[in-house]
């Protein structure tokens, strides 16, 4: 949202300069101000000197772990992208591409070719019609599926 008011605010200033001089003009800033920085006074009593009265002089924008200490709070931004993003994200993307096969797909799916080959060469269907002998299978009677609904 602060973004469309600044391009809106600018869109108006530029359109004025335009009016006022009849062309385009850019404006450029050669001025220092972007280096200035604001100071606190500190005691100068040394006794007084807390942690909480020690301010950095330099306009600190925290990243939100330490908000007394810049040291502390960058010390932690960067340990926290170090694990985040190296340890979790490279290291373990390596660990989960060269993670062995623990399902053994691929073993099943060779075996699985190599009993299809042995099949085709001895003249033999894909798969058994009679793949479990029809001697083993205990159905159910038709008094025992009553209603039951079969579905084929």
């Amino acid at each position: 949202m602060a973004g469309v008011v600044r391009m809106v605010q600018g869109s108006v200033f530029r359109r004025s300069i335009t009016l006022s001089y009849g062309k385009n003009v850019r404006i450029i800033s050669t001025s220092k101000k972007n280096r200035e920085t604001v100071s606190v006074a500190e005691p100068t009593d040394k006794s007084e000197t807390t942690e909480s009265t020690i301010v950095s002089k330099k306009n600190w924008v925290s990243y939100g772990y330490d908000f007394k200490r810049q040291e502390d709070d960058t010390n932690a931004m960067h340990s926290t992208f170090f694990f985040s993003i190296t340890l979790c994200i490279v290291f373990g993307g390596f660990v989960f591409t060269y993670y062995p096969d623990v399902l053994l797909r691929d073993w099943a799916q060779r075996e699985a070719y190599l009993e299809l080959r042995r099949r085709e060469a001895q003249g033999l269907p894909p798969i058994d019609r009679n793949l479990i002998d029809p001697q083993k299978i205990v159905l159910p009677s038709d008094e025992e599926l009553a209603d039951t609904d079969i579905i084929i």
